[in-house]
């Protein structure tokens, strides 16, 4: 079987933990604050995967609403207030971590704030799996730009194809590529509804994810 050891990275929104319903509705609170109309769930959900003030500034330009210095910080205050209302980890994710564990470190890296990203994962009770996180507000380009995923693998002393990273979308796919890595798609995120992802592996649930990530690090 060889050395199965190896870095599995995550993405966080739609691939660790199904954010959307909370991430829509921040957004369409900001937009009703600025009298427009909200957007469905679906539609900001497709918005998501780039960092929140992308986010912000596809849902205000959807929604005809215009965007100011002020909406990313107001966004980011009615998102904390709602960070956890819905918010879950994906069913089975828990057990799937804890079945990857043995094949070598795990880490998040994420558009996403660190701080948010910190509260969710402790709130879940994922924090313990993983021995590194990266937000997208740290001293490192948000993905696509491979720099952040080049870090991990230099702190865990792990080759390109050695690493794997589990996301939900096409920034997850195109960082895996920019840094030479490997990319496992989670087909159930939000993200991957009605994109055509390549991928070298795609799992339908979290129970999927040990045995796929065993056969890309044969």
């Amino acid at each position: 079987m060889g050395n199965l050891r190896g870095l599995i990275v995550f993405d966080l929104d739609g691939t660790l933990v199904d954010s959307r319903r909370d991430l829509a509705d921040a957004a369409n609170a900001l937009i009703l604050e600025r009298g427009g109309t909200p957007l469905t769930e679906q539609a900001i959900g497709r918005m998501v995967g780039d960092g929140a003030a992308m986010l912000v500034r596809r849902a205000l330009a959807a929604a005809a609403v215009p965007l100011d210095d002020s909406s990313l910080p107001r966004f980011l205050d009615l998102y904390d207030a709602r960070l956890l209302r819905t918010t879950r980890a994906y069913p089975g994710m828990a057990e799937a971590l804890g079945a990857l564990t043995h094949h070598g470190p795990l880490a998040v890296l994420t558009n996403k704030p660190l701080g948010h990203t910190r509260k969710l994962l402790d709130a879940l009770d994922l924090a313990s799996y993983f021995a590194s996180v990266v937000g997208g507000d740290g001293p490192f380009a948000r993905k696509p730009d491979p720099a952040s995923l080049q870090h991990l693998m230099t702190t865990h002393q792990a080759a390109p194809r050695r690493t794997v990273l589990v996301g939900d979308s096409h920034i997850d796919a195109a960082t895996a590529r920019a840094a030479g890595a490997v990319f496992c798609l989670a087909r159930y995120g939000f993200g991957a509804e009605g994109a055509a992802l390549d991928a070298d592996r795609a799992v339908e649930a979290p129970a999927g994810l040990p045995a796929a990530i065993e056969e890309l690090l044969r």
